[in-house]
């Protein structure tokens, strides 16, 4: 990425467990149709993206977050051509969850129910929890992410509706991941595996786009890109993730984890190598943040369902250690 001015970091803070976080700058960058296990909060700094999410684009700007719930298929990209700035929390449903159970009255499976959100407050929190865990700041770092949380599920949650596979298709859709789980490293053609559930191709594919959101073989692309984050995060050498989740080799998999996850494999690992050796030693709390900002970001709480100010800034804080790439 020298020299293009986008830089990214993909990272994770030992005292925020199922959470990663990210700050990022993009501008020629574009993702390809894809989803993620946790909620997606992005926080937008400068610029546009624009992203495929539920059936057309949809764009966030300065002071907006993009919100997409787990497992829902979106893309992203520039809306202008001087890109977009973000940083983004990655809470895991069972996070996300227990804050609802505690400070909301949703039942069922909580999620958002629109893709954006303008609201300046909450995107100044996304930013202030990024800053608190590059600080090691674990107290400032756990009651922002509840605050953060709780604020969006008040203005813009709701209960998600369970993936319906009742129909003849979606259980057959259902049996078509199941097959592909099972022999990612080698897997059917559209053909053999139609055959195999007794249905023929074009069927499938209506049913699995219809249950998915994409079709098998865009899932299977990104199902193996989950599975090597979890082969990474457990150790595995790229290369050996690579062949593992059954990628040709290691410029394969850079190819493909890049445009999903938004920094290459061996970037990802290294964050998490740093996340590791960070968990060894104690961690302090930063006087220099609770001293700046601490009492600030804690004083609008009372309050955190209040409409934004027009003059209210939607500037959050600088930007950290460049690296190679990043995704929302």
């Amino acid at each position: 990425m020298a020299g293009s001015g986008e830089r990214a970091r993909h990272w994770r803070y030992t005292e925020l467990p199922g959470v990663d976080l990210l700050r990022a700058r993009y501008i020629r960058k574009t993702f390809v149709r894809h989803t993620h296990e946790n909620f997606v909060i992005a926080a937008i700094a400068d610029g546009v993206e624009v992203f495929h999410h539920g059936g057309g684009d949809v764009s966030a700007g300065p002071g907006a977050l993009a919100l997409v719930n787990p497992d829902t298929p979106h893309t992203g990209r520039a809306g202008v051509p001087e890109g977009w700035r973000y940083g983004a929390v990655y809470p895991s449903p069972e996070v996300v969850a227990a804050i609802a159970a505690e400070t909301t009255s949703i039942s069922g499976t909580p999620g958002f129910i629109s893709p954006v959100l303008d609201d300046p407050y909450a995107a100044g929190l996304v930013h202030q929890i990024l800053r608190a865990a590059e600080e090691s700041n674990a107290l400032a770092a756990d009651t922002l992410l509840r605050i953060a949380v709780t604020r969006l599920l008040r203005l813009n949650g709701g209960s998600l509706p369970q993936r319906a596979v009742r129909t003849a298709g979606g259980r057959v859709a259902a049996r078509a991941r199941a097959v592909l789980e099972d022999r990612m490293a080698d897997p059917p053609t559209l053909e053999q595996l139609a055959g195999d559930l007794e249905t023929s191709p074009f069927a499938l594919l209506r049913a699995f786009r219809g249950v998915y959101g994409m079709p098998p073989h865009t899932w299977l692309t990104d199902a193996r890109v989950r599975r090597a984050r979890q082969l990474l995060d457990s150790g595995t050498a790229p290369a050996e993730a690579a062949v593992a989740v059954g990628f040709t080799d290691q410029p394969h998999l850079n190819r493909h984890f890049a445009r999903i996850v938004g920094v290459p494999p061996g970037a990802y690992q290294r964050e998490r190598k740093n996340v590791q050796d960070a968990g060894s030693r104690l961690l302090l709390p930063s006087d220099t943040w609770q001293n700046r900002s601490l009492q600030k970001t804690y004083a609008p709480e009372r309050e955190e369902n209040r409409t934004p100010t027009p003059g209210e800034s939607r500037t959050p804080p600088s930007y950290g250690t460049p690296s190679e790439s990043g995704s929302p």
